[in-house]
């Protein structure tokens, strides 16, 4: 026991309590030091705290509508020309070719729709 004592003893004497509170200073100033460096480090980089994911969505829907209206709006090249028309007058169908029976139908249907009528 007594070596231990002597042995506290010697290691006491280098020692004092201003050194000691000294030293615990240090130590704690460079905990936060470390400290405030890895909250540096773990923050992300390129976005804030303030990036909203719906404006971006919104942003992008924007974008995409922008790019599908210019789509449709390219569609194809007009036609610098248009058609020609014919000059000539159409061929109309002789009377004699129209079937007699389609005519009286038409004509007794228009009797029948004149006497509803008065």
């Amino acid at each position: 026991m007594s070596d231990a004592a002597r042995a506290m003893k010697e290691a006491h004497q280098h020692m004092d309590i201003d050194k000691v509170d000294d030293l615990m200073s240090e130590i704690t100033e460079q905990q936060d030091i470390a400290q405030q460096i890895s909250d540096a480090i773990s923050k992300p980089v390129g976005f804030g705290d303030d990036v909203d994911e719906d404006e971006l969505l919104a942003e992008l829907e924007e974008m995409e509508q922008e790019d599908l209206d210019k789509e449709l709006l390219n569609v194809g090249e007009a036609s610098p020309e248009l058609p020609n028309i014919p000059s000539s007058r159409l061929p109309s169908v002789p009377a004699s070719k129209v079937p007699s029976a389609s005519l009286d139908e038409e004509d007794e249907e228009m009797k029948q729709l004149a006497a509803w009528v008065s």
